[in-house]
């Protein structure tokens, strides 16, 4: 087996070697500038082109007809890297094998956006699609003219293209004789016909997996390079800290030991991470520590009381106010979803280099490009200066502290003058990841004399901000004195407005700006909290109607699609409104009683469809709730790899149940105190819930995402199963125990 095949199979990264100085340098050619360097596994690749609009930027085909893609999306831990080489494999009529990926390596992969939003399969598989389906065309194109003969009579089959008798056959490597493809990226170039495939729609097993059960893999925390010094930055007090002096005698004694400064931030380096760790729990510090955030108890007031900076009005449909008032029942509401961390198992890490003016970044981070201003900016060198290698880290879906650890890294190494490995702590994971932010919605709905809904009326309470990364403030970059603009977390008014098409909505959303809490994205976020309030509103509305939850949903919505999941799912959990209340299951304790609820959501009302039913069990002596079994259908579209949506699928529910019921974020006013698994608790083994999907395969239609869609209807379906269980309505997340038991002793 030759090395790269060994990386491939085993998804490992070479652990520890040497880097040429050269790493940033570029060569040019007549059509575009071209781009050789070492790649993350340690082999030099070369990219023909950086010109978006030609296939040589995203491909290139060797000799032995190996196929390298490079892709500026990345791999979180999702399978992304799997479905992607399926995809380019598909269009190209190659071997699965035979397809290698870069990705996120801002030298040698264009942009192609942050890798969030359930966007990977959609948008950046859907470029690499196009550049593989223009190549292929190229290329067969080149044979037949060489041949004097059709392109439509030949044929392609894992790289080789020959004759209808084949008399004649060229392998794309031997075609293009280490020479560029030089061929523009069509947009519109046919793909293949479903029908046809013969990869994509298939559950081939991840390149990832046999590495990460074997422990052959290569994660970002078990990356080296040599002469690496061992680097932890010591962290303030708290965010509204001040850096007041440093004891650097209080370390002198410890062997190989260095302090770095810039302003606030403060870092300690060792030959060893041991040696670390024990000068930065012995170096003396400090602050002046000032408070920072509101009190935990007001926290929701103190949402609603910020300014608001921008209103939204996602949807205005007739006289909502007017119809709220004439209605012959009204329901009232608030809903109110905390902050939570994003609780990566594995604390972030990088290393970087910088040397020469120019620094080397591998990191873990989901946005690599994005990242390469920032840290610039910190650094205080131009952009191009910068390079940042993606090595699979611990997953985020948002970002949590990967970003912020690279600048840390990145800093320490121009600080000191040598190559460094920054590793978080636990408590700086837990303590320093910014956090999703907190979301307060009022709702109002009214009933007619027929009990027919006649009136919608919701406010929200959101982060405002754009969410590009420039807008969003790098521990590193604040603490070394450069100001950036205030916390962003953006798009989270998505799913705000309704799809049920009632006579009279009115839906505000108001942006606040918010200084105490750091925030990002976190898993489906806005829409996970937006979807929660409107679907357990929808389900109060429809209990005060007397309505079966699923009838009405279908009463009021006209999308086939739409209809067709929740048709399905109530297929799938054989769905009956009559039994789903107070259910009593053989072996149950008598203080034990069990619940269903339903929950829909289009993502972003114009991507992925899915509806979830979920069954609990509610321990009436100890409030505590255990989600059982849980039914999914879910229709994305294309699917590309049917096990790997799967995965994608249980795993976002599985998360989701554990913010929903276990996730609270806990603070004084100086600083997070939630920072370690006992005092920010998730879900175990034992509590996932058996999880049953339909897959809704429409080869047809456009490949959509998967990571982020099913998460957005968790929590209402929790709510609403609850209710159904005990008649009490849980309105606030988390739904801890102590919370159950207020409710049902203010019902009784």
């Amino acid at each position: 087996m030759d090395r790269r095949a060994f990386l491939k199979q085993s998804g490992g990264l070479l652990v520890s070697f040497s880097l040429p100085g050269t790493l940033l340098a570029t060569s040019s050619n007549a059509l575009a500038q071209s781009v050789s360097a070492v790649d993350a596994a340690g082999q030099t690749v070369t990219r023909a082109s950086n010109a978006k609009g030609e296939v040589d930027a995203w491909l290139s085909i060797a000799p032995n007809s190996r196929v390298t893609v490079f892709s500026g999306k990345v791999d979180l831990g999702t399978g992304a890297r799997t479905a992607l080489a399926q995809m380019v494999a598909e269009e190209l009529d190659v071997a699965f094998t035979q397809v290698d990926l870069v990705m996120g390596d801002t030298l040698l992969t264009l942009d192609q956006g942050q890798t969030a939003g359930s966007l990977t399969i959609q948008d950046g598989g859907g470029t690499l699609r196009r550049a593989a389906a223009s190549a292929r065309r190229a290329l067969v194109s080149r044979a037949a003219s060489q041949w004097e003969v059709e392109p439509a009579t030949l044929t392609v089959r894992d790289g080789v293209i020959a004759t209808a008798d084949n008399t004649r056959r060229v392998g794309y490597g031997e075609l293009l004789a280490g020479k560029p493809i030089q061929v523009a990226l069509d947009p519109k170039v046919p793909l293949k016909d479903p029908a046809r495939h013969a990869l994509i729609g298939k559950s081939i097993q991840r390149v990832d997996i046999p590495g990460k059960v074997t422990g052959q893999f290569t994660f970002m925390q078990d990356f080296r390079v040599p002469g690496m010094l061992h680097a932890r930055v010591i962290r303030p007090a708290g965010p509204g800290a001040k850096l007041v002096s440093v004891d650097e005698a209080s370390v002198a004694q410890m062997a190989g030991v260095r302090v770095v400064r810039k302003q606030d931030f403060l870092a300690v380096l060792s030959p060893t991470e041991w040696g670390a760790i024990k000068a930065a729990r012995a170096l003396k510090v400090q602050w002046d520590d000032q408070p920072h955030f509101p009190e935990q108890a007001e926290l929701y007031q103190y949402w609603r009381k910020l300014p608001v900076a921008s209103v939204e009005t996602p949807a205005n449909k007739g006289d909502a106010a007017g119809a709220l008032a004439a209605a012959s029942k009204r329901v009232e509401a608030t809903y109110e979803f905390p902050p939570n961390t994003h609780g990566s198992i594995g604390p972030a890490c990088a290393v970087a280099e910088f040397q020469n003016g120019q620094c080397t970044i591998w990191s873990a981070a989901q946005s690599t490009h994005s990242l390469q201003s920032e840290i610039a900016l910190t650094l205080g060198v131009d952009k191009a200066k910068v390079r940042l290698i993606y090595l699979d880290g611990a997953g985020c879906y948002g970002r949590n502290g990967h970003e912020d650890c690279s600048a840390d890294a990145a800093l320490v190494s121009q600080l000191a003058g040598a190559p460094v490995r920054v590793q978080w702590m636990r408590q700086d994971e837990h303590g320093w990841d910014p956090k999703s932010p907190p979301t307060v919605i009022d709702l109002k709905g009214g009933l007619d004399a027929q009990k027919r809904p006649v009136a919608w009326q919701s406010e929200f309470f959101a982060a405002a901000q754009k969410g590009s990364i420039a807008e969003f403030p790098l521990l590193a970059t604040v603490t070394s004195g450069i100001r950036r603009p205030a916390y962003v977390t953006g798009n989270i008014s998505k799913n705000a407005d309704i799809l049920y098409t009632l006579p009279n909505v009115s839906t505000k959303v108001n942006r606040v700006t918010d200084s105490a809490f750091r925030t990002a994205h976190l898993r489906s976020p806005g829409r996970l909290q937006n979807a929660f309030a409107n679907e357990a509103f929808f389900d109060e509305l429809a209990v005060a109607a007397g309505a079966d939850p699923l009838q009405w949903r279908l009463d009021y919505l006209p999308d086939p699609r739409a209809r067709a999941v929740l048709e399905d799912v109530a297929r799938l959990s054989k769905w009956n409104a009559r039994t789903a209340r107070a259910i009593r299951r053989k072996g149950d304790p008598r203080e034990v009683v069990r619940g269903r609820g339903l929950a829909f959501v289009r993502y972003d009302n114009d991507r992925t469809y899915v509806a979830t039913v979920l069954e609990l069990a509610v321990n009436r002596k100890t409030g505590h709730i255990r989600v059982t079994d849980i039914w999914c259908s879910h229709d994305c579209g294309q699917i590309i790899n049917p096990d790997g949506t799967r995965n994608q699928i249980e795993g976002g529910i599985i998360q989701t149940v554990s913010r929903v019921l276990m996730e609270e974020l806990h603070f004084d006013a100086h600083k997070v105190t939630s920072v370690d698994w006992s005092t920010y608790p998730i879900l175990r083994f034992p509590d996932v819930p058996n999880i049953h999907i339909s897959l809704i395969d429409r080869p047809e239609a456009p490949p959509w995402g998967a990571g982020e869609m099913a998460p957005a209807t968790i929590p209402a379906a929790i709510s609403n199963a609850v209710a159904a269980a005990t008649g009490v309505r849980l309105r606030t997340v988390p739904f801890l125990p102590e919370k159950m038991l207020a409710a049902m002793k203010r019902q009784a």
